[in-house]
Protein backbone atom coordinates (compact mmCIF):
# COMPACT_ATOMS: atom_id res chain seq x y z
CA UNK A 1 0.00 0.00 0.00
CA UNK A 2 1.17 3.52 -0.76
CA UNK A 3 -0.70 6.58 0.49
CA UNK A 4 1.45 9.12 -1.32
CA UNK A 5 -0.54 11.33 -3.70
CA UNK A 6 -0.95 11.01 -7.44
CA UNK A 7 0.27 14.08 -9.33
CA UNK A 8 -2.06 15.34 -12.06
CA UNK A 9 -1.26 18.28 -14.34
CA UNK A 10 -2.96 20.17 -17.16
CA UNK A 11 -2.46 23.36 -19.12
CA UNK A 12 -5.54 24.77 -17.38
CA UNK A 13 -8.58 23.46 -15.53
CA UNK A 14 -9.65 20.87 -18.12
CA UNK A 15 -7.60 18.27 -16.27
CA UNK A 16 -10.26 18.36 -13.59
CA UNK A 17 -12.13 15.92 -15.85
CA UNK A 18 -9.40 13.39 -14.98
CA UNK A 19 -9.48 14.37 -11.30
CA UNK A 20 -13.25 13.83 -11.38
CA UNK A 21 -12.76 10.28 -12.66
CA UNK A 22 -10.00 9.60 -10.13
CA UNK A 23 -12.32 10.65 -7.31
CA UNK A 24 -15.08 8.44 -8.71
CA UNK A 25 -13.03 5.33 -9.51
CA UNK A 26 -10.29 5.54 -6.83
CA UNK A 27 -11.77 7.54 -3.94
CA UNK A 28 -9.03 6.47 -1.52
CA UNK A 29 -6.28 8.08 -3.58
CA UNK A 30 -4.95 11.52 -2.67
CA UNK A 31 -4.35 13.89 -5.58
CA UNK A 32 -2.09 16.85 -6.18
CA UNK A 33 -3.46 18.81 -9.13
CA UNK A 34 -1.59 21.60 -10.91
CA UNK A 35 -3.33 23.67 -13.57
CA UNK A 36 -0.71 25.61 -15.53
CA UNK A 37 -3.05 28.51 -16.24
CA UNK A 38 -0.14 30.91 -16.15
CA UNK A 39 0.97 29.43 -19.49
CA UNK A 40 -2.48 28.62 -20.94
CA UNK A 41 -3.09 27.59 -23.68
CA UNK A 42 -0.59 24.88 -24.57
CA UNK A 43 -2.33 24.04 -27.84
CA UNK A 44 -0.79 26.92 -29.78
CA UNK A 45 2.78 26.52 -28.45
CA UNK A 46 5.80 24.60 -29.74
CA UNK A 47 6.72 21.16 -28.44
CA UNK A 48 9.92 22.55 -26.94
CA UNK A 49 8.02 25.20 -24.97
CA UNK A 50 5.44 22.69 -23.75
CA UNK A 51 8.19 20.30 -22.67
CA UNK A 52 9.80 23.06 -20.60
CA UNK A 53 6.52 23.87 -18.83
CA UNK A 54 5.67 20.22 -18.17
CA UNK A 55 9.18 19.42 -16.93
CA UNK A 56 8.91 22.17 -14.31
CA UNK A 57 5.66 20.71 -13.02
CA UNK A 58 7.09 17.19 -13.10
CA UNK A 59 10.07 18.32 -11.04
CA UNK A 60 7.69 19.84 -8.49
CA UNK A 61 5.82 16.54 -8.26
CA UNK A 62 9.05 14.60 -7.73
CA UNK A 63 10.21 16.99 -4.98
CA UNK A 64 6.83 16.62 -3.27
CA UNK A 65 7.00 12.81 -3.43
CA UNK A 66 4.08 11.82 -5.63
CA UNK A 67 4.00 8.13 -6.49
CA UNK A 68 2.84 8.56 -10.07
CA UNK A 69 2.25 11.42 -12.53
CA UNK A 70 -0.72 11.75 -14.86
CA UNK A 71 -0.45 14.16 -17.78
CA UNK A 72 -4.12 15.16 -17.92
CA UNK A 73 -3.55 17.10 -21.13
CA UNK A 74 -3.54 15.64 -24.62
CA UNK A 75 -1.28 18.36 -25.98
CA UNK A 76 1.28 17.83 -23.22
CA UNK A 77 1.02 14.05 -23.60
CA UNK A 78 1.83 14.29 -27.32
CA UNK A 79 4.71 16.71 -26.75
CA UNK A 80 6.28 15.53 -23.51
CA UNK A 81 5.33 11.98 -22.48
CA UNK A 82 8.34 10.21 -24.04
CA UNK A 83 10.72 12.79 -22.56
CA UNK A 84 9.28 12.49 -19.05
CA UNK A 85 9.35 8.70 -19.15
CA UNK A 86 13.06 8.91 -19.91
CA UNK A 87 13.93 11.50 -17.27
CA UNK A 88 11.65 11.02 -14.25
CA UNK A 89 12.16 8.52 -11.43
CA UNK A 90 8.39 7.96 -11.19
CA UNK A 91 5.90 6.37 -13.62
CA UNK A 92 4.09 8.74 -16.02
CA UNK A 93 0.75 8.01 -17.65
CA UNK A 94 -0.70 10.10 -20.49
CA UNK A 95 -4.20 10.28 -21.94
CA UNK A 96 -3.71 9.49 -25.64
CA UNK A 97 -3.07 5.73 -25.63
CA UNK A 98 -5.93 5.01 -23.18
CA UNK A 99 -8.22 7.26 -25.23
CA UNK A 100 -7.38 5.48 -28.46
CA UNK A 101 -7.91 2.07 -26.86
CA UNK A 102 -11.28 3.17 -25.47
CA UNK A 103 -12.42 4.42 -28.89
CA UNK A 104 -11.50 1.13 -30.57
CA UNK A 105 -13.26 -0.78 -27.81
CA UNK A 106 -16.56 0.75 -28.98
CA UNK A 107 -16.21 -1.27 -32.17
CA UNK A 108 -16.17 1.83 -34.34
CA UNK A 109 -14.20 1.65 -37.58
CA UNK A 110 -14.66 5.34 -38.43
CA UNK A 111 -13.45 7.47 -35.55
CA UNK A 112 -13.33 11.23 -35.19
CA UNK A 113 -10.89 13.15 -33.03
CA UNK A 114 -11.31 16.72 -31.80
CA UNK A 115 -8.40 18.36 -30.01
CA UNK A 116 -6.17 21.41 -29.85
CA UNK A 117 -4.19 22.67 -32.82
CA UNK A 118 -0.99 21.15 -31.43
CA UNK A 119 -2.47 17.71 -30.71
CA UNK A 120 -4.05 17.47 -34.16
CA UNK A 121 -0.90 18.64 -35.91
CA UNK A 122 1.15 16.06 -34.00
CA UNK A 123 -0.97 13.26 -35.45
CA UNK A 124 -0.67 11.47 -32.11
CA UNK A 125 -4.18 10.03 -32.03
CA UNK A 126 -4.20 8.97 -35.67
CA UNK A 127 -0.83 7.27 -35.20
CA UNK A 128 -1.96 5.46 -32.06
CA UNK A 129 -5.30 4.40 -33.54
CA UNK A 130 -3.80 3.05 -36.77
CA UNK A 131 -1.01 1.33 -34.82
CA UNK A 132 -3.62 -0.52 -32.78
CA UNK A 133 -5.91 -1.13 -35.77
CA UNK A 134 -4.48 -0.43 -39.25
CA UNK A 135 -7.93 -0.62 -40.86
CA UNK A 136 -9.54 2.16 -38.81
CA UNK A 137 -10.48 5.39 -40.59
CA UNK A 138 -9.66 8.55 -38.61
CA UNK A 139 -11.06 12.04 -39.14
CA UNK A 140 -9.22 14.68 -37.12
CA UNK A 141 -10.38 18.24 -36.47
CA UNK A 142 -8.68 21.03 -34.55
CA UNK A 143 -11.19 22.76 -32.28
CA UNK A 144 -8.91 25.05 -30.29
CA UNK A 145 -11.60 27.72 -29.55
CA UNK A 146 -13.58 25.23 -27.46
CA UNK A 147 -10.78 25.08 -24.90
CA UNK A 148 -11.36 28.70 -23.91
CA UNK A 149 -15.12 28.13 -23.73
CA UNK A 150 -14.48 25.69 -20.89
CA UNK A 151 -11.64 27.66 -19.32
CA UNK A 152 -13.85 30.77 -19.04
CA UNK A 153 -16.78 28.91 -17.47
CA UNK A 154 -19.25 29.13 -20.38
CA UNK A 155 -20.31 25.47 -20.39
CA UNK A 156 -24.06 24.92 -20.36
CA UNK A 157 -24.82 28.27 -22.00
CA UNK A 158 -26.22 29.21 -25.44
CA UNK A 159 -22.78 30.67 -26.23
CA UNK A 160 -21.18 27.27 -25.59
CA UNK A 161 -23.67 25.53 -27.90
CA UNK A 162 -23.06 28.11 -30.62
CA UNK A 163 -19.31 27.66 -30.31
CA UNK A 164 -19.63 23.87 -30.56
CA UNK A 165 -21.92 24.14 -33.59
CA UNK A 166 -19.37 26.31 -35.36
CA UNK A 167 -16.35 24.21 -34.37
CA UNK A 168 -17.90 20.85 -35.25
CA UNK A 169 -19.60 21.88 -38.50
CA UNK A 170 -17.01 19.97 -40.62
CA UNK A 171 -17.87 16.73 -38.78
CA UNK A 172 -21.65 16.86 -39.03
CA UNK A 173 -21.84 15.04 -42.36
CA UNK A 174 -18.87 12.72 -41.73
CA UNK A 175 -19.64 8.98 -41.28
CA UNK A 176 -18.01 8.73 -37.85
CA UNK A 177 -19.65 6.59 -35.16
CA UNK A 178 -17.26 7.42 -32.29
CA UNK A 179 -15.63 10.72 -31.36
CA UNK A 180 -12.62 11.02 -29.10
CA UNK A 181 -12.76 14.10 -26.89
CA UNK A 182 -9.05 14.66 -27.41
CA UNK A 183 -8.67 17.52 -24.96
CA UNK A 184 -9.41 17.10 -21.27
CA UNK A 185 -11.49 20.29 -21.39
CA UNK A 186 -13.98 18.77 -23.83
CA UNK A 187 -15.82 16.29 -21.55
CA UNK A 188 -17.31 19.36 -19.88
CA UNK A 189 -18.95 20.15 -23.23
CA UNK A 190 -20.45 16.67 -23.63
CA UNK A 191 -24.12 17.84 -23.72
CA UNK A 192 -23.40 20.40 -26.41
CA UNK A 193 -21.24 18.04 -28.49
CA UNK A 194 -23.82 15.24 -28.30
CA UNK A 195 -26.58 17.63 -29.31
CA UNK A 196 -24.67 18.77 -32.38
CA UNK A 197 -23.51 15.33 -33.58
CA UNK A 198 -26.54 13.32 -32.51
CA UNK A 199 -27.04 10.14 -30.45
CA UNK A 200 -25.59 7.89 -33.16
CA UNK A 201 -22.08 9.12 -32.33
CA UNK A 202 -20.50 7.62 -29.21
CA UNK A 203 -18.44 10.18 -27.31
CA UNK A 204 -15.21 8.80 -25.84
CA UNK A 205 -13.79 10.49 -22.75
CA UNK A 206 -10.12 9.42 -22.43
CA UNK A 207 -10.18 10.39 -18.75
CA UNK A 208 -12.16 7.24 -17.90
CA UNK A 209 -9.69 4.89 -19.60
CA UNK A 210 -6.73 6.86 -18.24
CA UNK A 211 -7.88 6.32 -14.66
CA UNK A 212 -8.39 2.63 -15.41
CA UNK A 213 -4.75 2.55 -16.57
CA UNK A 214 -3.72 4.25 -13.33
CA UNK A 215 -5.63 1.65 -11.33
CA UNK A 216 -4.04 -1.24 -13.21
CA UNK A 217 -0.57 0.17 -12.58
CA UNK A 218 -1.18 0.76 -8.87
CA UNK A 219 -2.61 -2.74 -8.46
CA UNK A 220 0.30 -4.33 -10.31
CA UNK A 221 2.85 -2.49 -8.17
CA UNK A 222 0.85 -2.86 -4.92
CA UNK A 223 0.68 0.93 -4.55
CA UNK A 224 -3.03 1.43 -4.06
CA UNK A 225 -3.86 3.63 -1.09
CA UNK A 226 -5.54 1.97 1.88
CA UNK A 227 -7.23 5.22 2.93
CA UNK A 228 -11.03 5.31 2.84
CA UNK A 229 -11.04 8.83 1.41
CA UNK A 230 -8.13 10.62 -0.23
CA UNK A 231 -7.60 14.37 -0.08
CA UNK A 232 -7.17 16.85 -2.93
CA UNK A 233 -4.55 19.59 -3.15
CA UNK A 234 -5.19 21.97 -6.05
CA UNK A 235 -2.85 24.62 -7.41
CA UNK A 236 -2.92 27.14 -10.24
CA UNK A 237 0.04 28.90 -11.80
CA UNK A 238 -2.37 31.59 -12.99
CA UNK A 239 -5.73 32.96 -11.88
CA UNK A 240 -6.78 31.08 -8.76
CA UNK A 241 -10.42 32.14 -9.01
CA UNK A 242 -10.81 30.22 -12.30
CA UNK A 243 -9.57 27.03 -10.63
CA UNK A 244 -11.86 27.60 -7.65
CA UNK A 245 -14.82 28.11 -9.97
CA UNK A 246 -13.98 24.91 -11.87
CA UNK A 247 -13.69 22.90 -8.67
CA UNK A 248 -17.05 24.17 -7.44
CA UNK A 249 -18.76 23.47 -10.76
CA UNK A 250 -17.26 20.11 -11.74
CA UNK A 251 -16.31 18.55 -8.40
CA UNK A 252 -19.28 19.47 -6.23
CA UNK A 253 -18.96 18.20 -2.70
CA UNK A 254 -15.17 17.94 -2.91
CA UNK A 255 -13.43 20.38 -0.58
CA UNK A 256 -9.71 20.65 -1.36
CA UNK A 257 -7.33 20.31 1.56
CA UNK A 258 -5.49 23.22 -0.04
CA UNK A 259 -6.18 25.47 -3.03
CA UNK A 260 -3.56 28.08 -3.82
CA UNK A 261 -1.51 29.86 -6.47
CA UNK A 262 1.80 28.22 -7.34
CA UNK A 263 4.83 29.97 -8.80
CA UNK A 264 7.17 27.71 -10.73
CA UNK A 265 9.03 30.23 -12.92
Amino acid sequence: MDNRPIGVMDSGIGGLSVVRQLKAQLPGESIMFIGDQGHFPYGTKTDETIQMFVQRIANYFVVHDVKLMVIACNTATAAALPLLRQTLPIPVIGVIEPGAQAALATGATQIGVIATDSTIHSGAYEQQLTYLNPTVQVTSLATQPLVRVVETGQTGTPAALAAVQTALAPLVNQPITALILGCTHFPFLTPEIQQVLGPQVTLVDPAIATVQAVQRHLEATQQLSNASQGHLMAYSTGELSDLQRGLAKWLPGVTPQSCAELKLD
